[in-house]
C-alpha cells in the first residue's frame, strides 16, 4: 500500500490538479497566470520564497487536488498514510526543483534520460511553460501535456464559436428592430 498511495497521490494528484485547477485558471482566470506567469518576478521567488497572498493562495489552490486524493489514502492503514505522506512531500520538492532553472539549474543529460522514461517534467520544460503558458501543462508529468493542450484549444474554439454567434444574433436582433421601428 505504501507505493500504491505514493502513486496515486503523484499521477492521479497530478492529473486532478492539471484539469480542476490549472487548465481551468488559464482559460477563465487570472490568479495563476497573474503570479505564476508574472515575467517581472523570479520563478523561484514564486515557488518558494514569496510571502505574497495571492502567490500563496495560487500554490495551496494547485496543491488541494493532490491533498484530497492523499488524505482519503491515509485511511487504509499506516503503509498507506506513509506512501501519501511521501507522494505530497516529493511533490513539493519536485515544486521546488522545477523552479531551479532561474538559479542556473541545468539537468544533467542522464538525469534528463531517467525523466523521460518516467515522463517527469524537468526544470527547463517548466521554465518554458513560464515562457509561454500555453505549453507545457502538467506538474510533475508531461504525458498530462498533450490533453491538457488539446482541451485548452477545444473549449477556446467552443468559446470563440458561441461569441461569434452572439455577435451575430445580436446584429439580427438589432437590425430587426430598426426595421420595425422603420415599419411604424
Amino acid at each position: 500500500m505504501f507505493f500504491v498511495s505514493l502513486v496515486i497521490v503523484l499521477v492521479v494528484g497530478d492529473l486532478a490538479s492539471t484539469f480542476l485547477y490549472h487548465v481551468p485558471q488559464h482559460l477563465w482566470f487570472k490568479l495563476h497566470l497573474r503570479t505564476h506567469h508574472d515575467r517581472s518576478r523570479s520563478y523561484w521567488d514564486h515557488a518558494v520564497i514569496s510571502k505574497d497572498p495571492e502567490v500563496l493562495l495560487d500554490g495551496l489552490l494547485g496543491a488541494i487536488p493532490y491533498i484530497a486524493i492523499a488524505v482519503p489514502l491515509a485511511f487504509f492503514g499506516p503503509w498507506a498514510a506513509a506512501g501519501a505522506a511521501l507522494g505530497l512531500l516529493l511533490g513539493q520538492l519536485h515544486v521546488w526543483w522545477r523552479h531551479t532553472t532561474d538559479l542556473g539549474w541545468v539537468s544533467p543529460p542522464w538525469l534528463v534520460r531517467i525523466c523521460r522514461v518516467f515522463a517527469i517534467v524537468l526544470p527547463e520544460d517548466h521554465d518554458g511553460h513560464h515562457r509561454n503558458p500555453d505549453v507545457e501543462f502538467g506538474d510533475i508529468f508531461r504525458f498530462y501535456d498533450a490533453p491538457a493542450r488539446a482541451f485548452v484549444t477545444y473549449v477556446r474554439t467552443v468559446q470563440r464559436r458561441r461569441k461569434n454567434a452572439l455577435r451575430r444574433l445580436q446584429r439580427i436582433r438589432a437590425v430587426r428592430s430598426l426595421r420595425t421601428t422603420q415599419r411604424a
